[in-house]
């Protein structure tokens, strides 16, 4: 199965784990950090650069993350997941926490429950459905042409790999197993998320021993594309701790 990725950097390994019907273009602005910490921007199976099948299940997705892991070196790396990457990396830390240093958690949760006329809508109309997701993602206050940069990202994913990748989300439930990750784990989230909302992220930085919690404010679903400068000083810090 290959997985395109690109590195950037050098230092502490931060590895970027996209959502749902992403793609590494996700953490755009997150490749700044090379100045600080090797960025490692992956894209998922099916996404971006990536083999054009993606898979259905997290554990799938996982397998695949830590495939690459170790077939570029990159053990002992901190992981960075947003919404489902969130999840993916939480799986990760919780099957293989010996391959990872960290975990940064942005926009994501325990539970990832999908509206059924989200899913239902991808494979009936793709178009739509997409502009409704986008839509929730931002937050009102988010420049336009960054919404619309959003929206055709995730246009260029198949509807069938967009929809694999809801349904994948849809049976995510981690509730409860959360106490068993050790690793220094901080949680980002912005205070207008409507698709994982705040309370999604205290309920991480509870159940996860240590975890540091940062909510910033005025920023949606997609928070380190509308504060980048905010989610980077953020992971900088964490980085520099672990």
């Amino acid at each position: 199965m290959r997985i395109h990725l690109e590195r950037l950097g050098s230092g502490r390994k931060l590895l970027f784990v996209h959502g749902a019907g992403g793609s590494s273009a996700s953490w755009y602005f997150q490749r700044a950090l090379a100045e600080v910490c090797e960025v490692i921007v992956l894209d998922l199976p099916g996404h971006g650069s990536s083999a054009p099948e993606g898979l259905r299940t997290i554990d799938g997705y996982v397998k695949a993350v830590r495939a690459a892991i170790i077939e570029n070196g990159l053990e002992g790396c901190s992981v960075a997941g947003h919404s489902m990457g969130g999840a993916i990396a939480l799986c990760l830390a919780l099957s293989s926490p010996e391959i990872v240093a960290g975990l940064a958690l942005v926009a994501t949760g325990a539970r990832l429950r999908v509206l059924p006329e989200i899913l239902e809508g991808l494979l009936k109309d793709k178009e739509a459905t997409v502009r409704t997701i986008v839509g929730l993602a931002f937050s009102e206050g988010a420049p336009r042409p960054l919404v619309e940069a959003g929206f055709a990202e995730m246009m260029k994913a198949g509807k069938e790999v967009i929809h694999g990748d809801f349904s994948a989300c849809d049976e995510v439930d981690l509730m409860g197993r959360l106490t068993h990750i050790s690793l220094p784990t901080l949680v980002i989230c912005g205070a207008d998320d409507r698709l994982t909302p705040p309370r999604y992220s205290e309920y991480l930085a509870r159940e996860i021993t240590g975890a540091d919690l940062m909510v910033i404010p005025s920023a949606g679903h997609m928070v380190m594309l509308e504060k980048p400068e905010e989610t980077n000083r953020a992971l900088s810090r964490f980085l520099s701790r672990i």
